[in-house]
C-alpha cells in the first residue's frame, strides 16, 4: 500500500508542477491578442490552475497518508519546512492569478501587463514548488 501512496505522491507533484510549465508558450501566444481569442487563452489558463489545485489536493492527502505509514515524525525539520511552504504556496495560489485576471477584465490592466504579472507569478510559484519538493527529496535535518 505504501508504494502506491508513494506513486500517487509523486503523481501529484507532477500534475501540482507540469502544468506551469506549458503557461509560458500560452503566455507568449497572449500577447497583441484580443476578443474571443484572448478570453480562450485565459481559460486555459485558468483551466491549467485548476488542474494544479486538484492535483494539490491529491498530494497533501497522499503526503498525510505517507507520513502516518512511514512513521515519520511531524516535528522533523524538513516536515515542518515542508509544511510551511506549502500553507505559503497555497496563499500565493489565492492570490497569484485569478485576481489578477480579474483586474484586467475590470479594466484596470492592459494585456502586456497581465503577460508580465501572470508570467512572474507563474516564476514564483514554480520557486516555491521546487523548494518543497526538495525538502520532500532531500529530507535535510536542519535542527
Amino acid at each position: 500500500m505504501y508504494s502506491f501512496i508513494m506513486y500517487m505522491h509523486v503523481i501529484s507533484a507532477i500534475l501540482s508542477v507540469g502544468p506551469f510549465f506549458v503557461l509560458f508558450p500560452l503566455l507568449n501566444r497572449m500577447k497583441g491578442k484580443a476578443g474571443i481569442e484572448l478570453d480562450t487563452q485565459i481559460e486555459v489558463f485558468q483551466a491549467a490552475i485548476r488542474i494544479v489545485k486538484h492535483a494539490g489536493h491529491v498530494l497533501v492527502f497522499s503526503g498525510i497518508l505517507l507520513m502516518w505509514q512511514g512513521n515519520w515524525q511531524w516535528t522533523t525539520s524538513w516536515v515542518i519546512m515542508t509544511i510551511i511552504v506549502m500553507v505559503s504556496s497555497i496563499i500565493f495560489l489565492a492570490r497569484a492569478f485569478k485576481p489578477k485576471i480579474r483586474q484586467f477584465y475590470a479594466g484596470e490592466m492592459n494585456v502586456e501587463t497581465l503577460i508580465s504579472k501572470l508570467r512572474s507569478s507563474v516564476w514564483k510559484y514554480i520557486f516555491m514548488l521546487m523548494i518543497m519538493l526538495w525538502f520532500m527529496v532531500a529530507k535535510p535535518i536542519l535542527w
